[in-house]
């Protein structure tokens, strides 16, 4: 198949992107490479998928380009007969959405809005699209399940990505365009984020240096090894939408429609405190973090827990990397993209 993946420079799009080329799919990447974080970790993941594409020679094409300029995406459209669309560009960053909401509103709605409306127009035949567990906001009713209301967001990040489920809705009704959007549960692993915590805890601990735990360190989160993710995406876009003929709207599922549009948890239904996270990856580098405990912070969420049991039945497939494995992974690519000592 031909799959358009957006955000392909990015942490997750480029594991989707890797995994699409060596079952031999042609990929067409599309990434504005902003500096939000450090450029060179997106030109490097870049690097890579254009080296596999020598080896699959697959095809690999590579649009540099902002989602927000629908000149650029509606020219992408036209120039591929897409079977597909994995959408994964966004503004990341639940604390940056405080100081700089406007950057929300063009990555993730009006990117969005063209993202729907080059879709509907060329007759796609799926759009599944990244969403976030920060959406269930206020809701403390765990295991999180997307068969219950996710209306109380807590930053303006996870507004916009509720906004965009709401979004693809309205396209699902209207024009029968099948849409998936997939709330992903704190997602870590190789080349990841600068900005993360994983990232930013493993330069701290080499460096000496004390690392911030908020919340007093008591946060839980459903950390999720990003090829779990990779595979979950895969797979959801692989099985087009479909309405849900039992759909009774007196009695409304918030995860499903009578339209071709669904909602899915990406988790791995384990939820691991945060010191529990921190002694993972002191074990894995062999050293003892310098550790300071510090409030929970506006916007934050305390805990996490994905209910993946609708994922699991109906593309066959359920996260399982432990946190333990996960970080093991992670710390070996550090150390050997930063050198011995680890220290950017």
């Amino acid at each position: 198949m031909k799959v358009l993946v957006t955000g392909a420079a990015g942490f997750i799009g480029y594991h989707v992107a890797k995994r699409l080329l060596a079952r031999g799919d042609e990929v067409i990447g599309f990434d504005s490479v902003n500096a939000y974080y450090d450029p060179a970790i997106k030109e490097g993941r870049l690097s890579l998928l254009r080296e596999l594409n020598k080896t699959t020679n697959c095809g690999f094409h590579f649009i540099r380009a902002n989602l927000a300029d629908r000149a650029a995406v509606d020219s992408c459209f036209a120039d591929h007969a897409l079977d597909r669309v994995i959408h994964l560009a966004a503004q990341a960053g639940v604390r940056y959405s405080l100081e700089n909401p406007r950057a929300y509103v063009e990555s993730n709605i009006v990117a969005f809005t063209n993202m729907l409306e080059a879709c509907r127009s060329s007759r796609v035949g799926h759009l599944t699209y990244a969403s976030t567990s920060s959406v269930y906001g206020a809701n403390t009713d765990m295991p999180f399940s997307e068969h219950r209301p996710a209306d109380h967001p807590l930053q303006f990040y996870a507004a916009t990505k509720r906004a965009n489920e709401l979004m693809a809705h309205s396209y699902s009704h209207l024009f029968g365009l099948p849409t998936t959007g997939l709330r992903f549960f704190t997602v870590y692993g190789p080349w990841g984020r600068p900005d993360m915590a994983l990232f930013l805890f493993t330069r701290s601990i080499l460096a000496g240096e004390p690392i911030k735990l908020f919340n007093n360190g008591n946060h839980t989160r459903d950390f999720t090894y990003v090829e779990d993710i990779a595979e979950g995406v895969i797979r959801a876009s692989d099985s087009p939408a479909a309405a849900n003929p039992a759909w009774d709207s007196s009695h409304p599922d918030p995860a499903t429609s009578s339209a071709p549009w669904r909602i899915f948890n990406i988790g791995n239904n384990n939820p691991v405190k945060l010191t529990a996270y921190v002694e993972a990856l002191e074990s894995a580098l062999g050293r003892k973090a310098v550790i300071e405990l510090l409030p929970l912070q506006a916007g934050d969420v305390p805990d996490t827990f994905a209910d993946t049991s609708a994922l699991e039945r109906s593309v066959g497939y359920r996260p399982a990397t432990s946190v333990t494995d996960g970080v093991g992974r992670f710390v070996d690519w550090y150390q050997a993209h930063f050198g011995a000592s680890g220290l950017l």
